[in-house]
């Protein structure tokens, strides 16, 4: 680990600032975490076995690309799903992606641990397979979270779930969101990417505040106004 260098956009969270802490000081004095409200977890069932239906061609057709370059390159060879470990409302979970890096560039000692920096050359397009780059350019890396939001490891909408040392840090800068809410697919800030707005530590606990304020109807309605906005991002195809 001490030859590890993490690309910048690895974890560009921010600390709550002053501002953060004042409008939302109620938040900073939780110390367990809020119950799931069954209504958003009805929502994620619905919701995620959708997509699962809907989305189950082009997880295919990612398999038989990813089959058919390894043909091509020995270097692509290998599972197209992997995990590492992350985190969500606290808890330790399986983070399912699409892998996007070819098998030779993976670290293995770091791999043998389920840790993220196994994989951490996502973001060098010359470690990128072909099927990779194509995945995630569309944010198709992630849909094998669809069924950890079926299983109830994440929600939908939520604050984007952290390997487990990037979760660390979150909460050494103060920041503890994380602790509260199921990490989502789709994050209230994370809907931002692009912008100046992206990795502002105020957009999670406005979410959060809405979480525990609203009723089932209005926060389902800000869910699918943020899925809707989720998927703006990923019609554009600038996913890296």
């Amino acid at each position: 680990m001490t030859n590890f260098i993490e690309p910048p956009e690895a974890f560009p969270y921010e600390p709550p600032t002053v501002q953060v802490r004042e409008r939302y000081s109620r938040l900073f004095e939780l110390t367990n975490p809020p119950n799931i409200r069954p209504c958003k977890r009805a929502f994620d069932v619905l919701m995620s076995s959708f997509f699962i239906v809907l989305t189950s061609p082009l997880l295919l057709l990612l398999y038989l690309m990813n089959f058919l370059e390894g043909l091509i390159d020995k270097s692509a060879r290998g599972p197209l799903i992997f995990y590492y470990k992350s985190v969500s409302r606290g808890k330790v979970i399986k983070k399912w992606k699409v892998r996007s890096i070819k098998h030779t560039h993976i670290k293995s000692k770091i791999f043998e641990h389920d840790d993220w920096r196994a994989y951490a050359g996502e973001w060098d397009d010359d470690q990128k397979t072909f099927t990779g780059k194509f995945a995630k350019k569309f944010y198709l890396d992630e849909l094998p979270q669809f069924y950890s939001i079926l299983w109830g490891d994440m929600s939908f909408v939520g604050p984007r779930p952290l390997a487990v040392h990037h979760y660390e840090r979150d909460l050494e800068q103060g920041n503890i969101t994380r602790k509260f809410l199921l990490g989502g697919l789709l994050g209230f800030g994370h809907i931002r990417k692009g912008t100046e707005e992206f990795g502002k530590s105020e957009w999670e606990y406005e979410y959060l505040e809405q979480y525990l304020e609203q009723s089932c109807v209005s926060l389902i309605l800000l869910d699918l106004w943020v899925i809707y906005r989720g998927f703006k991002v990923v019609l554009e195809g600038k996913g890296l």
